[in-house]
C-alpha cells in the first residue's frame, strides 16, 4: 500500500539522512566481522549471511544517496520534485535481495550435497550474536523514522534488515546445531532458510516500490480525509476527479470542486486558498492543485482523464 508522508519535507530529510548513515555504518561493520569469521570457520551459513550483508552495504549506500536526492526542491527540469528517487532506490534493493537469495541458495545446495565441518565455531557464533544485536538496533531506529516519514526507501531498507535479523537468528541456530551435533548439513539447511526468507522480503519491497513508481492512489481512508477537509467549508461541495500519489517525501493531490457560480473570482479564490491551508495543516509536504467548477453549470472537461457522467454512474453502481 502506498505510504503517506505526514511531516514537512525538511524534517523528513533530517530523519532519513541520520538513519541511512546508521544503516551504512552497521552494514560496513557486519561485513567486516562476518568475512573474518567465515574465513576462520568455513561456515556456509556464515558465508550466506556475509554475502547478504555485503549486498546490504550496497543497498544502504543506494538509499543513503537516494533520500538526499529525493528531498531536493523542484527545479526547471523536475517540476514535481525528485521524490521518486526513493522508489528507484527501493526497486534496486529488491533486485539486490533477489540476487543475494539466489547466490545463497546455490551455495547452500552445494554444501548440502557435500557438507563440510564447521571450524572455529565459537568465533562464528560470537559474530552472529553481535550481528543480531546491531541489526535489531538498526531495525528499531528505522521503525521510529518510518512512523514519522513513511519513506519508501527507508521502508525497503528496513524490510531488508528485518529479513536479515531473522536470517541471523537462523544462521546462529544452524551454526550452533552443526557445532553441537557435528553435522554440517544443519548449517546448509539454515542457509537455505535464509535464502527463502530473503526472497519473501524482496517481493514485499518490490511491491511497495512499484506502487509508488506507478503512481498508485493513496489509501481510501486518506482520500476520504482529504474530501472531509475540503468540505468543511459549506461553500465548497462535490469534490470530484480527486487524484493522489506519493513521491518520496512528498504527496501530490489534485481535484475539482463545485462552487456557487455567483461568487466573484476573488471570493472563489479565497475559498480555494483556505481549503489548501486546511490540507497543508494535515499534509505539510503536499503539492495541492484545486480546480473550481461553477455548481450546476460545468461541462465535462479534463481531456483523457475527465470524469464523465457515464463514469460517475458506473462508479456509483459498484
Amino acid at each position: 500500500m502506498t505510504s503517506v508522508p505526514m511531516i514537512p519535507a525538511a524534517e523528513t530529510a533530517a530523519l532519513t539522512r541520520r538513519v541511512t548513515l546508521y544503516s551504512v555504518a552497521t552494514a560496513a561493520v557486519l561485513v567486516t566481522l562476518k568475512v573474518a569469521a567465515w574465513l576462520a570457520s568455513g561456515s556456509v551459513a556464515l558465508l550466506a549471511s556475509a554475502a547478504d550483508s555485503g549486498l546490504d552495504l550496497v543497498a544502504s549506500l543506494i538509499t543513503f544517496f537516494a533520500v538526499r536526492y529525493a528531498v531536493a526542491p523542484p527545479d526547471a527540469e523536475h517540476r514535481y520534485g525528485h521524490g521518486k528517487a526513493e522508489g528507484f532506490a527501493s526497486l534496486m534493493q529488491a533486485g539486490l535481495v533477489f540476487a543475494s537469495a539466489a547466490l545463497i541458495a546455490r551455495e547452500a545446495v552445494g554444501d548440502l550435497m557435500a557438507p563440510k565441518p564447521i571450524q572455529a565455531s565459537g568465533w562464528a557464533i560470537a559474530v552472529m550474536a553481535v550481528s543480531v544485536v546491531l541489526t535489531f538496533l538498526l531495525v528499531t531506529a528505522q521503525g521510529r523514522v518510518l512512523r514519522q516519514t513513511s519513506s519508501v526507501a527507508v521502508s525497503g531498507d528496513r524490510a531488508h534488515y528485518a529479513a536479515d535479523l531473522a536470517s541471523n537468528f537462523i544462521a546462529l541456530a544452524g551454526i550452533g546445531a552443526a557445532a553441537v551435533f557435528g553435522a554440517g548439513r544443519f548449517d546448509a539447511v539454515a542457509a537455505l532458510a535464509i535464502a527463502a526468507l530473503l526472497l519473501w522480503g524482496a517481493v514485499s519491497v518490490f511491491r511497495e516500490a512499484s506502487g509508488q513508481l506507478m503512481d498508485h492512489e493513496l489509501p481510501d481512508d486518506v482520500r476520504a480525509r482529504i474530501v472531509a477537509l475540503m468540505t468543511e467549508d459549506r461553500r465548497l461541495t462535490d469534490v470530484h476527479q480527486l487524484r493522489t500519489r506519493a513521491s518520496g517525501p512528498y504527496v501530490h493531490m489534485q481535484m475539482h470542486v463545485d462552487l456557487d457560480p455567483e461568487l466573484t473570482l476573488e471570493a472563489a479564490h479565497q475559498v480555494i486558498v483556505e481549503a489548501e491551508k486546511r490540507l497543508l495543516a494535515e499534509f505539510p509536504s503536499a503539492d495541492v492543485i484545486i480546480h473550481a467548477d461553477p455548481r450546476g453549470r460545468a461541462e465535462p472537461h479534463g481531456g483523457a482523464f475527465a470524469e464523465t457522467k457515464a463514469a460517475k454512474s458506473s462508479a456509483a453502481e459498484t
